[in-house]
């Protein structure tokens, strides 16, 4: 199977969320997302998760939707913030 043409492709940005530890981010994240949008704005998000620890996490979602997660994190009741997003991985290399 032929790959994508790079302006087909989804442009992507990364996440790197700040949670309270005692709970799973991961769910946080998607249940989050799921409330405040439902199955098509979830769908529409893209969304994968990178890589995490006790209390963050990096997030990879669609360009356009980077202000819609961030919105739904914010109307969440947990405490959640995103403190830095970014086109790579490696711009997010400090904030761990």
């Amino acid at each position: 199977m032929k790959s994508l043409k790079p302006s087909m492709r989804e442009n992507k940005r990364y996440l790197f969320v700040k949670g309270s530890g005692d709970k799973d981010l991961n769910k946080d994240i998607v249940k989050a997302v799921l409330d405040f949008s439902g199955v098509l704005g979830m769908s529409k998000t893209g969304m994968s998760f990178i890589k995490s620890g006790k209390d963050w996490i990096i997030v990879c979602v669609n360009r356009e939707a980077v202000d819609f997660v961030r919105a739904s994190l914010c109307v969440w009741p947990d405490k959640m913030t995103v403190e830095k997003v970014s086109g790579t991985l490696k711009g997010l290399r400090g904030k761990k």
